[in-house]
């Protein structure tokens, strides 16, 4: 079984969404067949190379909310952060362009690091409160988690270097439809979007086990909306 999943660093809910997709994992009992795939996302691909905004004024401008509102979502995404082990700080996070923090990962990908990379660029924005789209910053994540230094510098320096790895990922989630992340794609042909609880992607895990047939893509999400990022941002 092969799950590929899209995802951005500045999407709370693909962090959450991570730590219950892998708690579903530990209770499938054939886990260790199956292939987990991360793939590169950009929720504001458009968004300047240097820029940094605070979270809570990102939300204020694209929503047309009061300050106060905005801690209020944040609160509320911190509070399902909190069920899934994980302490997110938005008062002191920043929203970056993450094209270079893609890049990178697309290297730890080819060095056989990139589910550390993973996990260390969503802890380092959202427990952390570094600038994931500061290329010192990324280097010191990288050589954290075991790339060599010299290497990484030179992967960060030139643009081009791993671009094209970014936005196949990009384009075949378009291809497929995905409008929004966290989007989990099992065996090619079902589909799971959303920060869905653990029991949630089990359930839909085990169903697939047990199907051998060829339909296309299908959600097999339940009929209750769940949480996302789309369009830029998130909604929180």
């Amino acid at each position: 079984m092969k799950i590929e999943i899209w995802s951005d660093f500045v999407c709370p809910f693909c962090y959450i969404g991570k730590r219950n997709f892998e708690r579903a994992l530990e209770g499938f009992k054939h886990k260790e067949l199956v292939e987990v795939v991360y793939k590169s996302f950009q929720l504001d691909p458009t968004l300047p190379n240097g820029t940094t905004v605070s979270t809570y004024e990102m939300l204020s401008k694209k929503y047309n909310l009061t300050h106060e509102k905005a801690v209020q979502m944040c609160e509320r995404v911190a509070s399902a952060a909190n069920q899934v082990g994980l302490e997110f700080d938005f008062e002191h996070g920043v929203q970056t362009n993450t094209f270079d923090a893609h890049r990178l990962f697309q290297y730890a990908k080819q060095m056989g690091k990139l589910k550390e990379m993973n996990e260390s660029l969503l802890k380092a924005h959202f427990v952390d409160c570094l600038n994931v789209g500061d290329k010192e910053t990324l280097l010191q994540i990288a050589v954290e988690v075991g790339l060599e230094n010299d290497s990484v510098a030179v992967v960060l320096s030139d643009s081009g270097q791993f671009a094209e790895d970014v936005l196949h990922d990009q384009k075949q989630a378009q291809q497929i439809g995905v409008t929004g992340v966290p989007f989990f794609l099992i065996n090619g042909k079902y589909a799971i979007t959303g920060a869905q609880t653990s029991e949630a992607i089990l359930q839909v895990i085990k169903q697939v086990w047990t199907e051998d047939n060829q339909e296309p893509i299908r959600n097999l999400n339940s009929s209750e909306e769940q949480d996302g990022c789309t369009d830029g941002s998130c909604s929180i």
